[in-house]
């Protein structure tokens, strides 16, 4: 039976051509829609503060893998932290500091965009037009800006309330699918992804929803060497261990670890700062010594001192050469600039294609 006797032979051969194109990509559902890659990863630190061991363990390990086989944006804050820190004096340093120690710990310039936020633009165009999808009593809600408005009193800014809405802009300005943050920033993840919602809702398909990504690996939280929270940038410096510390300093912290008289019965469970100590040799010391002291330890025989010795060594051979490293890359502003230019270059591509299906999708193509 011939096909052309009940439909015109013309109309078939359109129909297979449009469904080729669509299943190859080159007509949209819906004009405002644009394919997501499915490999970007987007993650910042903001330009305050040294890094610290907790940083290395809890994010930049992870980022120095995941350039490897990602898409990657690494971004160094600067907007970001003149919420809390409007005085510029130091804020260059600050960002060549950030800048060199994440190189010295593994990231590629090459590999990964490794760029200053405030170098690229369009940030600040999508951070406006996310505050209209955003709403005071939720932004009020957050943890973060409850934290911040009680430390800082004085200082309770537009821009520490809508912190999230600039976080929301840093990760959808490159329509990224993954996002390697902590627990404390789960919060303000979830806020992304509402307002991804929203947008999509109101304008169409433009920003796939973001989900918290560290590569398959349980998150590390470094405790603090008093064993009352984690190491922290600002906060409890005698009890953090930073990537900038000298080995006398890094000794001397180690040392002044909390720690008590040992267990009474064999087998004991351990209290949890001397969890947290035996966390920090897994990371840095032999297989053997740490197999040794959870021995030791078992049949109450372990002596804290000599234990404190060694991981205050393993400690010292694991940052000094970041350490060193980190000065030599400082000591280069050339290369610093260098860097800063080439990751902007490359988010600012990225960030122009997101933007020109923004404007396309809300209509704001006028000519």
């Amino acid at each position: 039976m011939c096909v052309s006797r009940f439909i015109p032979l013309s109309f078939v051969i359109f129909a297979v051509l449009i469904f080729y194109r669509m299943n190859t990509g080159l007509v949209s559902e819906n004009k405002a829609s644009a394919a997501i890659p499915a490999n970007i990863v987007m993650s910042g630190i903001r330009s305050t503060g040294f890094l610290h061991l907790g940083n290395y363990f809890g994010a930049i390990r992870n980022y120095v893998k995941m350039q490897e086989s990602y898409e990657c944006y690494f971004m160094v804050a600067d907007l970001h932290s003149l919420t809390t820190h409007p005085d510029t004096k130091e804020l260059r340093q600050n960002v060549h500091r950030v800048l060199a120690e994440n190189i010295a710990c593994g990231l590629n310039p090459d590999k990964a965009a490794i760029f200053c936020q405030s170098h690229v633009f369009e940030t600040s165009e999508l951070y406006l037009y996310l505050n209209m999808l955003a709403y005071k009593g939720e932004l009020e809600k957050t943890v973060t800006f409850k934290e911040k408005a009680r430390e800082n009193p004085n200082n309770v800014n537009a821009g520490l309330l809508t912190y999230p809405v600039l976080q929301a802009a840093d990760i959808l300005l490159h329509r990224a699918v993954y996002v390697p943050v902590g627990k404390d920033q789960e919060q303000h993840l979830e806020m992304a992804r509402n307002f991804a919602n929203r947008f999509n809702h109101r304008y169409g398909e433009v920003f796939p929803e973001p989900v918290a990504f560290n590569f398959s690996e349980e998150l590390i939280k470094i405790p603090s060497l008093d064993g009352t929270g984690k190491m922290s940038k600002s906060v409890n410096q005698n009890a953090t261990l930073y990537l900038s510390d000298d080995d006398d300093t890094i000794r001397k912290k180690v040392m002044k670890a909390k720690t008590d008289g040992g267990p009474t019965q064999e087998n004991s469970i351990k209290p949890d700062y001397i969890e947290n100590i035996f966390l920090l040799l897994k990371l840095v010391s032999d297989e053997g010594f740490v197999k040794q002291q959870e021995e030791a330890y078992n049949n109450c025989s372990i002596r804290y001192g000599d234990l404190k010795k060694q991981l205050a060594e393993d400690m010292v051979n694991f940052i000094s050469p970041i350490r060193e490293k980190t000065s030599e890359i400082l000591n280069d502003e050339k290369y610093l600039e260098q860097v800063m230019k080439k990751g902007a270059e490359k988010a600012r591509e990225s960030a122009g294609k997101t933007m020109g299906i923004v404007r396309q999708a809300m209509g704001l193509n006028y000519f």
